[in-house]
């Protein structure tokens, strides 16, 4: 469970599939962040959606990453729907893009420290760039984009220096899931920024080199069918094994509240 910075009481979770997402609207998220750095804590974020959600229950250890993070934000509007089914009638959906702008865009003020890990050869830079550009001030201290491979153990140590000495107050993540919540749970304990934050896909939308689907589709629960139209070859196989396996496993096992909020969010 995490605290409410402001004191108003706990942020409650909701069980799905054993994945316990945080009953949390970005409002929420973008003050919990805040108030880690502020206070110097050692978190992470997972930004969850559905195909993360199955992909955890083949991987007990996944499903650990998972609940041990600090907030698990609700990615899709699915995961928005199964909270608010469990009782969580506030819960709003915190896209990891969105998340990202937010935190950048409040950053700019208390001089917050950014540090961008992930995605392909030039677009962290690219990403840099863009960010500059949309929030004149914003301090970006270092962009590296790792191997598709896993890390020699002479590489894990170049990049918690790398990391450290840049001296980020947020770490961005850009991988791919599972890749990504493996790799915060690794370096997490290495790393002397107060907040690791894995968003995927951000990377490359908000470098330009992926669309992102219409606000409308967004809100509908649609993006999915907007990202299978514009990487079928990539997407197909996933979205064609996870959503009607997560469907017919919810029926089995509706989602529930894993404690009630102490007052209301």
């Amino acid at each position: 469970m995490t605290w409410v910075p402001d004191g108003s009481g706990l942020i409650p979770r909701v069980d799905v599939l054993g994945v316990e997402v945080s009953a949390i609207d970005l409002e929420g998220a973008v003050r919990q962040i805040r108030d880690w750095i502020e206070s110097d804590t050692r978190d992470y974020v997972c930004v969850r959606d559905v195909h993360g959600v199955m992909q955890s229950q083949r991987d007990p250890e996944l499903i650990r990453i998972h609940n041990r993070a600090g907030l698990v934000t609700p990615d899709g509007m699915p995961l928005v729907w199964c909270g608010r089914y469990a009782g969580a009638r506030w819960m709003q959906r915190v896209y990891g893009p969105d998340l990202m702008l937010a935190v950048c865009r409040e950053s700019r003020v208390d001089g917050v420290r950014h540090f961008l890990y992930g995605s392909g050869v030039g677009v962290g830079d690219e990403l840099a760039s863009n960010l500059g550009d949309w929030f004149p001030g914003i301090e970006i201290v270092g962009t590296h984009s790792p191997p598709y491979r896993d890390l020699t153990d002479d590489e894990v140590d170049e990049t918690v220096r790398m990391i450290n000495s840049a001296q980020p107050d947020v770490v961005w993540v850009g991988l791919s899931t599972p890749k990504q919540e493996r790799w915060m749970s690794r370096f997490r304990p290495l790393l002397d920024a107060p907040v690791l934050i894995g968003v995927g896909a951000a990377f490359d939308m908000h470098a330009g080199r992926v669309p992102q689907a219409p606000e409308w589709m967004r809100k509908a629960g649609l993006e999915w069918s907007f990202r299978l139209l514009a990487e079928p070859r990539r997407l197909w196989r996933r979205y064609l094994n996870s959503i009607p396996l997560f469907i017919l496993q919810i029926a089995l096992t509706p989602p529930r509240l894993t404690a009630e909020p102490t007052a209301a969010p």
